[in-house]
């Protein structure tokens, strides 16, 4: 057997009830000749599963762009034929996210492929984020930090920029599982930040920073809010 072959989930998956009827609201949704976004996250990963199960049992015609590595080899350990933005652009996309608050705004990046995942949502038609109750939140970075993905040369730079923003907090995430901090997709580095406030301009204010690649703090995109409910 191959290493994709066998490959699994890293991690526990929480609330696997209701993450699976949100999987399969998603998998219905699939249409022949579809290009899917897929983001990550997993309830992107059950989602997954079931649209493959679709696609052999219907034979459909179906391709994938992915936002990380990871996705990449799951599209293709489960046989979803994968293309590129430079070929497609998504009919509609499905991804995760840590924090949503009343205004559809979003913290995502656990991953360290927020930059990808904006670009795929910028270029969607449609896009679904789906998360369980827990990450509902009535102001934007409460539980978790928004992340900053910077060029490593301009780590200094950056971290004085953002606390003439109001960072009261500006941690490099650590990697798990190597020394040092965590590297992105891009080569690049991830600082974690919680701001005094988060006003509307903040995903501008926080990209115009020379350094700055991109952040997870995606804010004013047309999205629909899916929710795995624990109950």
């Amino acid at each position: 057997m191959s290493l994709i072959s066998e490959l699994k989930w890293s991690s526990e998956i929480i609330n696997p009830v209701g993450k699976q009827k949100v999987a399969q609201q998603i998998a219905a949704m699939v249409k022949d000749g579809d290009i899917l976004g897929v983001g990550s996250g997993s309830t992107v990963y059950m989602a997954l599963l079931a649209i493959a199960e679709r696609i052999k049992a219907e034979k459909l015609n179906v391709l994938a762009i992915p936002t990380s590595i990871e996705i990449s080899m799951f599209l293709s350990k489960l046989g979803i034929p994968m293309t590129t933005l430079y070929e497609h652009t998504p009919d509609w996309l499905f991804d995760g996210a840590d924090e949503v608050d009343p205004k559809n705004s979003l913290i995502k990046g656990r991953g360290g492929a927020m930059f990808k995942e904006k670009l795929l949502i910028a270029s969607s038609k449609r896009s679904y984020i789906i998360v369980d109750d827990s990450k509902i939140v009535d102001k934007i970075n409460t539980n978790f930090p928004i992340p900053i993905e910077v060029f490593p040369q301009a780590l200094l730079h950056v971290e004085a920029e953002l606390k003439k923003l109001g960072a009261n907090s500006i941690v490099l995430r650590p990697a798990k599982g190597k020394d040092g901090p965590v590297i992105t997709e891009n080569n690049n580095l991830i600082l974690d930040c919680y701001f005094d406030a988060v006003p509307d301009t903040m995903e501008r204010d926080i990209k115009s920073i020379t350094g700055v690649i991109e952040s997870g703090l995606f804010m004013g995109f047309e999205l629909e809010i899916l929710v795995a409910s624990n109950s």
